[in-house]
């Protein structure tokens, strides 16, 4: 009786050990599947919020496109960013207004931009430039295309 109590207890411990042996041998074996599976959920993730994100994109850009179909919104467009006016209207451009505080009430602007640059002569003729920047970078590109330096242009030293 004590024999056969005794053959049961190594024969559970076998099964135990056995069944201990089966768990880890199952999750040796599953666990690259489930990292692939882990993976492969996480790029669909992205991939969702990627086209979330393209969906959000093309109706901001519909919505645009709508806007760009209204004449008057045009209108506003080339008045703010080109700078157009219409056929008998005057535009002012203040120059350097951008540094100009605009709650400041002591003076005008113009008065503020004198102060600024240290003098009082505020021009009201229109003038214009002397040398044409255009032809001036023609020029200077036909030059460093042509030109073969010189030694005193290196600064090479003798």
């Amino acid at each position: 009786m004590a024999t056969s109590m005794a053959l049961r207890g190594v024969s559970n411990k076998f099964q135990l050990l056995a069944i201990l042996a089966a768990i880890v041998v199952g999750v040796i074996s599953l666990a690259p599947g489930m990292q692939t599976w882990v993976s492969q959920r996480q790029a669909i993730a992205e991939a969702q919020a990627d086209v979330d994100q393209a969906k959000a994109d093309v109706l901001t850009m519909q919505e645009e496109r709508k806007r760009w179909e209204d004449p008057v919104y045009i209108r506003s467009q080339a008045r703010d960013r080109l700078y157009y006016v219409m056929p008998g209207e005057i535009s002012y451009l203040v120059l350097g207004a951008d540094e100009i505080d605009p709650n400041d009430t002591s003076g005008t602007v113009g008065a503020q931009l004198a102060d600024r640059t240290n003098t009082i002569e505020i021009s009201t003729e229109i003038r214009e430039t002397k040398n044409n920047w255009v032809d001036a970078v023609l020029e200077s590109v036909i030059r460093a295309g042509t030109e073969v330096p010189t030694e005193e242009s290196t600064g090479a030293t003798k």
